[in-house]
């Protein structure tokens, strides 16, 4: 599906300030960055715009600040430094981004310079797309590249703001984002094979909604599958369950059913009478879950089940781990179907989020056909819905 949205090839940047949106919230551990994907995701624009006589300037948000003003912590320099290392090119960064001391470093941004600016989300103003923010960050560059698909579903300054008083169009991760989540429901090679896991059914009942009317088979797993249990009439024990939507996933069954789409439950699951790093797993059939024990991970008949749709797939769409992958004794079910995923000849989209950190744990991202950077994002593109950052952006 072609992208609808101007990118930088689609506009003279030569000579011009580029004010680029970038996604480099990255994990930090002593000032360092320990995972640098995301600012890897962001080169390949960044030099683009480089070869192409651009001054670029970056901006970015990183964890979640209180938005009253600096926060050492928080600080983007790290991810500045990273992008140096990662590019050989002479990255300057300036610890202001609404002040005097941002607009005096964007004015003096030269053609082939690379400017970093401090984390936008030290202003709370930012987040609420404030006429102010926008204006101040027009008034850096003549053109703004959103190349942030992680935020790309937010309304928020750094996001839309700029696109309202200077010409806004994609970056390559953007619209390669873009193209591959929505390309995937558009015509999908089939069989098609989706994968949802994860805690709840209100979280993602879009997406779910959205893949029973186009795969052919939706493997349902983790803590969401305990309501569709309840749905079919099973006992969950001390599982993660919403009775407020069990009414709402039995409707989806029968949907699934009048569509063609096959839908895989959990037949066995591995059950504790607890939730911690020493709880004991024991493994039970989906309709025998003691009252006093809850649902961790699925099962061995369930791992093979899910093994085998997924290896007979020609597309597989993946979000949302099968179980506890974060203790140990309860990931064997996720790292199976990751690792099914990975050894078949499917076309496999990661779709963001804890799919993500399962990938990286077991060492797989190099096996997988595309993994997306944004996890809310990847979630509302997949339901079909409009994001703000690409709307605002000039149509092709």
């Amino acid at each position: 599906m072609a992208f609808t949205k101007k990118t930088v090839r689609d506009i003279d940047v030569d000579g011009k300030k580029v004010l680029m949106r970038v996604d480099f919230n990255v994990p930090l551990k002593d000032g360092v960055v320990t995972d640098n994907t995301r600012i890897r995701a962001a080169i390949p624009t960044i030099q683009y715009l480089k070869e192409h006589n651009a001054g670029i300037i970056l901006m970015s948000h990183l964890g979640r600040p209180k938005g009253d003003g600096p926060e050492p912590a928080l600080t983007l320099k790290p991810a500045a430094e990273k992008l140096a290392e990662l590019t050989g090119y002479d990255v300057k960064f300036v610890a202001d981004t609404y002040g005097d001391e941002a607009a005096e470093a964007c004015a003096a941004v030269k053609p082939g310079d690379i400017l970093v600016l401090e984390n936008v989300r030290f202003l709370k103003a930012e987040k609420k797309n404030d006429p102010e923010v926008a204006k101040k960050f027009a008034s850096y560059a003549d053109i703004f590249v959103l190349d942030a698909f992680g935020t790309a579903h937010r309304a928020q300054g750094s996001v839309v703001g700029a696109a309202e008083y200077i010409p806004a169009v994609a970056g390559f991760l953007l619209e390669k984002e873009v193209d591959t989540l929505t390309g995937i429901f558009a015509d999908p090679e089939r069989p098609f094979v989706a994968v949802v896991g994860g805690s709840k059914v209100s979280s993602k009942i879009g997406v779910l909604e959205n893949l029973i009317e186009s795969a052919n088979t939706l493997i349902i797993g983790g803590g969401m599958a305990y309501t569709f249990f309840l749905a079919k009439g099973y006992s969950v024990g001390k599982s993660l369950q919403e009775p407020d939507w069990i009414e709402r996933a039995g409707e989806m069954l029968k949907k699934a059913e009048e569509k063609g789409c096959q839908i895989l439950l959990p037949i066995d699951n591995i059950v504790a009478d607890h939730f911690g790093e020493d709880a004991e797993g024991v493994v039970v059939a989906s309709d025998a879950i003691p009252d006093d024990m809850m649902g961790m991970d699925i099962g061995p008949e369930t791992e093979k089940l899910y093994c085998d749709a997924v290896k007979g797939a020609k597309t597989v769409f993946w979000n949302g781990p099968m179980g506890v992958f974060e203790i140990e004794q309860f990931a064997h079910g996720t790292q199976a179907v990751a690792e099914a995923i990975a050894d078949s000849d499917c076309t496999s989209i990661i779709g963001g989020g804890d799919s993500v950190a399962a990938i990286n744990k077991f060492g797989l991202a190099s096996k997988m056909s595309w993994i997306s950077t944004g996890g809310g994002a990847s979630m509302e593109l997949v339901e079909g819905k409009a994001l703000p950052g690409v709307e605002a952006l000039l149509d092709a």
